[in-house]
């Protein structure tokens, strides 16, 4: 019997010191992540707002978006007007943010970049409202103008 104890008491602490550090190497990637995708949504409101100033075109400007997104882990832009239409991505689809949590439960956490009252919104990797997909999004506010700035990343492309 004693014996029986040890054997347990020996696996269950096999069993934290095994997947412990693990939980903490996931979280600690990330949290790299969110860091890198910040950097990348603030590039990313910098070149918008530089390239609208210029005069290029939402094509023009969601043809670059989209090449970036091929070349690279970042999967999706999502850059909104004041009211949350996202008129500039590289996905093709129409979407529209919601300040209602209600509606949008996922969309609706990057509402504060469009009234100021938050720079940054990072989101855990979940799934998204518009398919089962898991994403990971990170937003900044707009560098020139009221308006939501989200990178996304799949699953697939996060810590692998």
């Amino acid at each position: 019997m004693p014996m029986t104890r040890i054997l347990a008491a020996i696996f269950v602490l096999s069993f934290v010191l095994c997947t412990g550090p693990s939980a903490l190497r996931a979280a600690d990637c990330e949290d790299t992540v969110a860091r890198h995708m910040v950097g990348q949504a603030l590039l990313a409101a910098h070149f918008v707002a530089l390239a609208e100033k210029a005069g290029m075109t939402p094509g023009e400007i969601n043809a670059i978006l989209k090449s970036v997104a091929e070349k690279s882990a970042m999967q999706e832009f999502w850059i909104t007007d004041s009211a949350g239409h996202a008129y500039l991505t590289n996905t093709g689809i129409d979407f529209t943010f919601s300040p209602d949590s209600t509606k949008a439960p996922q969309a609706s956490a990057f509402w504060p970049l469009i009234n100021g009252s938050k720079d940054i919104v990072i989101q855990g990797a979940r799934k998204r409202e518009i398919d089962d997909q898991i994403f990971k999004y990170v937003g900044v506010g707009g560098v020139d103008k009221a308006r939501i700035v989200q990178v996304g990343v799949g699953a697939g492309n996060l810590c692998k």
